[in-house]
This record gives C-alpha cells, structure tokens and sequence, in this order.
C-alpha cells in the first residue's frame, strides 16, 4: 500500500512539527553545550537554544491557519530567545513569517519560497555573519528547497531527502571555520538547527503526536557543561533586550550597537526588536537607546563571573544576593558573590538594577523623566536558571535578600531554591537579611569572609542571625520631594515637612520595616543626631565595619566618613552610590551610613 503524500501543512502540522524540532533539541542540549567553541567558547549554545525553544513552546497554542501560527511561532522566539544562536534562529523564523503568504495552508513551492526569501534577514541581522555556521547550514537548506519545489511536492519527500543536504553542510563547517577544526567540532548552532530538522522528519515519518508534544508548565533545567575553557574575555557582559517602536533603521542600530562592542545580532523589525551584543558597558548602552526605543526586556549575562564558576571557583559555597546590596564592585568581585539586578522601569523602559542603569544614569533621569519609576521583584525563573548553573558546580548555595517587607524577590528566591535543592541534592539555603543597601552589603561580606575561612554552610546559617541583628543603617533625607512622588509620604504631610524644612532620618527595625527614628532641620544637624544615636549604642560594642552611601552626594558622604573615622578609628569598607531602588525613595541627596557590630 503506498504512503499517503503530503501535500499541504497547515496550523496545527507546523505546531506539532515545531514541539518534534523543539524536543530534539531539549533532549540534545548537553551535547550541543559540550561542542560550542565559536563565537565565545562559553558552553551554553545548547542552553540558549532550548531556552528560546521553551520559550515558544509555553506561549505556543495550535491554530489551524498556517500564517496564524507561523506568525505566533516568530513572534514568541523573538521575545524568548537567547544567546547569540537563540537570536539567529529567532531572526530565521520571523523572516518566514513575513514571508508568508496569507494562507490557511501552504504546498511545498509556497514554503520553499518562505525559506529562500528568509535567508537575507539572518544575514542582515548579524553584522560581520561567518560562514561555517548555522547561517550557512540554513542556506544551504533553504536552497536545496529551491532546487526541488518544482520537482517535488510532497513535505515528507522533501523533508527525508534534505537531510543529507543538511549533514554534508553541517561537517562542512569544520573546515569553513578554523577554530572548529582546531578541536575538530561542528558549529554547534548548526548542530543545534540539523537536531531540530532531524525531530521534525521523525514526526513527518511516524505522525505520532504523543511522542513529541511536552509539558508547556514549568521551567526547563538549564543543563551546563563543565569544561568551559579558561580563556581571555575582551566583553564581560552578553546583552539581550527586546526593544518596541524603534526609530533607528536596522542598519543604524546595528552600528550603533558595535561601538559598544561585537557579536551584535539585530532581529526582528522596527515594531519588535531583538538586540544581542557583547559588551563592557550596557548600562550606557541602554541609556543611549532609551532615547530611540522603549525598552521592554533586558537580560545580561556576566561571563566573566560564568568562567570563574566554572573553572576559577575559590571555595566550594556559591554567595547570592539581590542589587539593593551595596558594596563596592571590588568586594564583589574578589569573593564571587553573583547579584542578581532587580527591574526598574521608567514608563514603558525597563531597565536592571545597576547593571543596565547605573545610579549616575538613574538619578539623571529620575530627575529629566516626566514618569516617576516603579520596580519589581526578580522573578521565579530567574533565580532557577541561576541556581541551577552553581549547583551545577558548587557544593551548596547560600543566598541572602533584602527584606521581605520591600519586595517579593526572597519568596521567588526560596521558591526556586526548593525546587534546585530537590533536583541537584544540594543544600540551597535562602535567607531574609531584614535589611537593605549598606546594611545587607555588611552581611553579605560577613558571609563571604565566613565562606572564604572555611565555615560550614549550616554555621553560616546560624551565624548569619546574629549579624542580622547586628547590622543597622540610617539614612538621612534631604528631601521630602521623591517620598511624595513615591506615594512614601502624603502630599498634605510632604508639603508642611517641606515649609518647615523639616530632614527625616530613616532607619529599620527589628523585623524589617522602615521607621523613622528622628528629625531635624537640616541635613547637618541630622548627621549630628546619627553620630550621637551611634556613639550611645555603640558604647559597649565594638563596631566591625561600616559603609558610607549617598544619592550624588559626595560631600554629605565625605563628612560622614570624616565623623566615623573619628568615632572607628578606621576607614569605611565601602563608599558607594545607593542602589537606585533604594535612591528613588529616598531621593537625590540622601547620605546615609550603615554599621555592624563585632
């Protein structure tokens, strides 16, 4: 009896066929890690395709018209991808997607057509494109489609006999690219591409639903690779943002995005935009775009603090924290303690706490911006993506937040930390420090000092309560005018505080929520009041360290520094610029000083 042909697709086969691809691909996705040596030899290739793969699959719903659901296809791989791979093949579906034809079904010619007339926006979104990588396999796809849309129209056909197309391109970029035949690897984004073919032929072949379509609830296991070279990184940061309403031609965008750095992917069109680049500085970056676009995502990947994890770990307890810790980036760096941004947002730009706007950044545009920010907590996902790479490596995670009283990120924290600690077998221990800024930044390097000494993580833990309660912090208020924009404080009561001059100092208590702990009418006098407050509480302790911060207010915080100099005889361990989740309410101007006792 002979097969029945295939000679149109519509909805519903393109959104099975794609969860066949897709499977093949999260079943894959070590193996396409344990190849990646081009453009950056990171291992995560296979990670960041099953990343923008799940990111389809959840949003994804079958519909029965073809353009429909190429259409949907296209736009959740441009809002989910990631990683340079993640990009380009989210770049090559929405360039099928706008080269459809408006059709419920579609034959072999029409798709052929689709393939061929997609082949120049992935060329035209990466700019200096390499042969020898899934841009050529996915040429050289395309063009064996062109080849035979005359000659053959069945999809199965054409699906089983392009594959050897695809393999023979596939062992071709091991002598297309240098770097590949040196450790005598494919590309593994090409890899990756021939794996999500090969998955769609074995559905066409058997037409068995049941073996390909996966649960679309839940976060993917990031899988990662232990053998991550040791190698020269020129740009710390991988930078991804979906950007809306661009008003710069792809061309000019792309250019702009080089002078920030390399490895710029620019997918999707003016309304929708996927950026991809490797830089030093995003935050600048973003404080340019902000100006031609509304930011609607960021992602940034420190791949420094990645190498280190993998092959440059110091001790075998991973520290995390959020951003409203404040220490200096020296501190951070020198004991790998990974933090992780919260989101700001100014109107429809979102931005991440510190990594994409910076506090000299934010306080020129809480200052400029007719919208007063909002923020919002770290996600869920993110923590388990993160927690699930340092279990990957480390021996136990410990993590410590700001207090829940402020935010939700510790419930998403412990949340994720649950489900990694029952995955991995590892000890994820998530605390709330009841504190924040200054005050969080002197636990968190009590905790790194205690990691770097040898300590157990469960004696950590139990420590841990302790400098809880010895930490404090006491912020003083120049201004009333952010806590009224902020909803802090009533604009009756913000208006007569402001006619009597009147500075509050802000502190915390017990159990994490803010107080005000006195008031007075001037910002002078309240260091005054600070100072005395510290001398009285610190009579018959001893103070361990303290940190000095402000809100572009260098002075304020040099007069601190001077008095506690006095009072310590030593200098602070950090003078910092507040996290401007804590600035935006306390205001520009604001000092303050946070101290633990020994």
């Amino acid at each position: 009896m002979k097969e029945a042909r295939i000679l149109e697709i519509d909805g519903r086969f393109l959104y099975y066929a794609f969860l066949a691809g897709g499977n093949k691909i999260l079943q894959n996705q070590l193996e396409i890690n344990r190849i990646n040596v081009f453009p950056i030899n990171d291992k995560d290739t296979g990670t960041n395709m099953a990343s923008t793969i799940r990111s389809v699959i959840d949003n994804l719903r079958p519909h029965r018209s073809y353009k429909t659901t190429v259409n949907n296809i296209a736009e959740a791989a441009l809002i989910g991808a990631r990683g340079n791979s993640g990009v380009i093949f989210a770049q090559f579906l929405f360039g099928i997607s706008q080269e459809t034809i408006n059709k419920s079904v579609i034959t072999v010619s029409e798709f052929a057509d689709s393939l061929k007339k997609s082949i120049p926006y992935i060329y035209e979104a990466v700019t200096n494109p390499v042969e020898g990588t899934m841009l050529t396999v996915i040429k050289d796809w395309s063009d064996y489609f062109s080849s035979k849309k005359s000659i053959i129209s069945d999809f199965k056909k054409i699906f089983i006999e392009s594959f050897v197309i695809l393999e023979k391109s596939l062992i071709e970029t091991k002598s297309k690219l240098n770097i590949l035949n040196q450790y005598n690897f494919v590309d593994a984004g090409a890899k990756g591409f021939v794996l999500f073919i090969e998955g769609i032929i074995e559905f066409i072949k058997s037409r068995n639903i049941r073996n390909f379509v996966t649960e679309s609830s839940g976060d993917i296991l990031l899988i990662h690779d232990e053998h991550i070279a040791d190698e020269d990184i020129k740009y710390r940061f991988c930078t991804e943002a979906i950007l809306r309403k661009v008003q710069l031609s792809k061309s000019e965008l792309q250019k702009r995005l080089n002078e920030y750095g390399n490895s710029v992917v620019v997918a999707g069109s003016e309304s929708l935009c996927r950026i991809h680049v490797h830089t030093n500085d995003p935050a600048s970056l973003f404080y340019e775009l902000k100006d031609y676009s509304s930011i609607t995502f960021q992602k940034v990947d420190d791949m420094i603090r990645q190498s280190e994890i993998a092959v440059k770990r110091k001790w075998n307890i991973a520290l995390v924290t959020d951003s409203t810790c404040d220490l200096s980036q020296e501190i951070i760096d020198n004991y790998q303690i990974n933090v992780v941004p919260l989101n700001i947002s100014f109107g429809d730009s979102h931005y991440l706490d510190k990594v994409t706007m910076k506090p000299e950044q934010f306080y020129s545009t809480l200052e400029s911006s007719s919208e007063f920010p909002k923020t919002s907590l770290i996600n869920e996902s993110t923590f388990t993506n993160l927690y699930s790479h340092l279990a990957s490596y480390y021996d136990a995670i410990i993590a410590i937040h700001l207090t829940c009283q402020f935010s939700g990120t510790y419930q998403s924290s412990t949340k994720a930390a649950e489900r990694i600690k029952n995955e991995f077998n590892k000890p994820v221990i998530v605390i709330d420090s009841k504190n924040l800024s200054g005050a969080l930044g002197l636990i968190v390097l009590r905790i790194a000092q205690a990691i770097e000494a040898g300590w157990q993580i469960e004696t950590i833990a139990d420590e841990v309560k302790t400098w809880i309660n010895d930490a404090k912090i006491f912020v003083s208020v120049k201004s009333l005018k952010y806590m009224i924009k902020g909803g802090r404080v009533s604009k009756q009561k913000g208006f007569i505080a402001n006619l009597l001059g009147i500075n509050p100092i802000v502190s915390m208590d017990s159990n994490g929520k803010s107080v005000l702990m006195g008031q007075t009418f001037s910002q002078r006098a309240n260091i005054s009041k600070v100072m005395k407050h510290i001398k009285n509480i610190s009579s018959e302790k001893k103070i361990w360290n303290y940190i000095v911060l402000h809100a572009r207010n260098s002075a304020g915080a040099e007069k601190y520094t001077e008095k506690m100099y006095r009072l310590t005889g030593r200098k602070p361990v950090s003078v910092v610029d507040i996290s401007p989740v804590i600035g935006m309410n306390v205001g520009i101007g604001a000092i303050a000083v946070s101290l633990m006792f020994d």
